[in-house]
């Protein structure tokens, strides 16, 4: 007989990193692969003692992506999707995504040769990961970035 339970949403916190391209000014994302399945996805990670959760996103993408720069303390969005863990287990987490404007990317970082890393357009990062809450959450982005380049407003920290 197999017991059937849900567990309430686990939290996590992950950066949105993005850019202006040097050339163009055109918004662009940073993706990674995962270290385990080698999908695509943002830095993300789980809630870290003494930290915001936008802190916590931050550091992920410092540790992850060997990113810097200009945090947003405001949530872009959330999705949800489920974490497999040790032994099949699937485990639901809610993850909290927070705006980071990047300025300087490290040569050395934690997780350096352990993952892929592109700087690609929203509609190119949104096409590359799977979870269908992040896809809509980086569609929303992305377009909320252009709108604000059409009105003029300055996107560089």
């Amino acid at each position: 007989m197999m017991l059937m339970f849900r567990r309430p949403a686990r939290m996590q916190c992950a950066a949105l990193c993005y850019r202006l391209q040097k050339k163009t000014g055109k918004p662009e994302m940073l993706v990674i692969t995962s270290r385990d399945t080698g999908r695509w996805v943002i830095p993300k990670g789980w809630p870290m003692e003494g930290k915001s959760s936008a802190q916590a996103a931050e550091r992920e993408a410092y540790e992850e992506a060997g990113v810097k720069g200009v945090l947003s303390e405001t949530m872009a969005g959330a999705y949800m999707y489920e974490k497999g863990m040790n032994g099949g287990l699937k485990v639901p987490c809610r993850v909290q995504v927070y705006p980071l404007l990047v300025t300087n990317m490290l040569k050395n970082f934690p997780e350096r040769g352990s993952r892929r890393l592109e700087w690609v357009s929203f509609e190119e990062a949104a096409a590359r990961v799977a979870e269908p809450g992040l896809k809509a959450l980086i569609e929303q982005f992305g377009h909320e970035l252009v709108q604000l380049e059409r009105a003029g407003t300055s996107l560089s920290a």
